[in-house]
């Protein structure tokens, strides 16, 4: 790994423009950069958590990381720093500027919190004592009591055996699908701009808590990110007439322990990466518990014949960690 000192070039810059959209498309993971200086600001907030530093020449540096959700799973439950502490920190670079995504920070006991844990955790730098934890990211499955709640609990993610959902190398995208991605500008085109909501499918993306809730007809599904709510209509008798939204008009029935559900009305016009999604989209998704209840396998097929040329389906699955809960999101628009 190569690592870069950060100089007395270094200017003032802005990363918050930045906060909630993919670090890989704007953040540099080939080269590791160090700064360091006394905290001068901690914005412990969704939808990522930004830092202040002051270095030694004066320089004012906003550092950016992940969001409170992720923070929690890796033990920061609460700030791990105040402002007046001096730290060092390691991350990557960004694409568009001078921002700088913090993966490393060497805190003031001398432990040293990592804060990479996709695909595998980072490398201590400066210390042998590492504060937090990245064990729970990589769980295979979960607990495996209460099989008997099926899929009515909170599940978690886990990155081992994840498949790049979302993030096909090549989509089979229509001519007109394919020049609206190479038209699409994260600066200013992006949906989730100042805390935009994230409508479906790519709300299923996501890294945060979720839990499916029995409601007589309907089944609740609450997912933390942007503090989401999904209606699951299970009764044709009354089933309302489709209202179009960002999270579409859907409709479950079971398979035996399956749940399957149906989506349509979807109007958030975006599938990710810039690809467009058009009003005709529909969604077919399929929710089923191993029965073990520690785990979750999640099939999603996507058809849109205006943006797809054949259905295109994603997979992942989720673990149950029974002390998860699913907690306020909040975001916070950028100042």
């Amino acid at each position: 790994m190569w690592i870069q000192r950060f100089g007395l070039l270094l200017m003032t810059f802005s990363v918050p423009a930045l906060a909630h959209h993919s670090v890989a498309a704007n953040f540099d993971a080939s080269t590791t950069v160090e700064a360091e200086g006394v905290i001068a600001r901690v914005a412990w907030r969704n939808p990522h958590i930004l830092f202040t530093i002051t270095t030694p020449d004066g320089n004012d540096v906003d550092l950016e990381t992940h969001s409170i959700s992720i923070m929690r799973r890796l033990g920061a439950a609460e700030p791990i720093i105040e402002v007046g502490d001096r730290v060092r920190v390691a991350g990557w670079p960004s694409r568009r500027g001078n921002g700088l995504f913090v993966n490393n920070m060497l805190l003031p006991s001398g432990e040293e919190f990592v804060f990479k844990f996709e695909p595998e955790p980072a490398d201590l730098l400066w210390s042998d004592r590492m504060w937090g934890t990245t064990a729970n990211w990589f769980a295979e499955s979960g607990a495996d009591s209460d099989a008997g709640r099926g899929i009515f609990r909170v599940w978690s993610t886990t990155l081992v055996g994840r498949s790049p959902f979302f993030r096909l190398a090549d989509y089979p995208l229509t001519a007109q699908a394919a020049a609206a991605r190479d038209a699409y500008d994260p600066l200013t085109d992006d949906p989730l701009l100042n805390c935009g909501a994230k409508g479906m499918p790519a709300i299923m993306s996501n890294p945060y808590p979720m839990e499916f809730r029995e409601r007589g007809d309907t089944i609740e599904l609450r997912l933390e990110e942007y503090d989401t709510l999904r209606t699951i209509y299970m009764n044709p008798a009354t089933t309302p007439a489709p209202v179009p939204s960002i999270y579409g008009h859907s409709v479950g029935r079971w398979e035996g322990e399956m749940l399957v559900v149906e989506t349509s009305d979807i109007n958030w016009g975006f599938f990710t990466g810039g690809v467009p999604l058009s009003d005709d989209v529909t969604l077919v998704e399929r929710f089923t518990p191993t029965e073990n209840g520690g785990r979750l396998e999640y099939e999603v097929t996507v058809t849109d014949p205006a943006t797809f040329v054949e259905p295109i389906v994603f997979s992942r699955f989720w673990v149950w960690l029974p002390n998860v809960s699913v907690e306020p999101y909040n975001c916070i628009a950028n100042e």
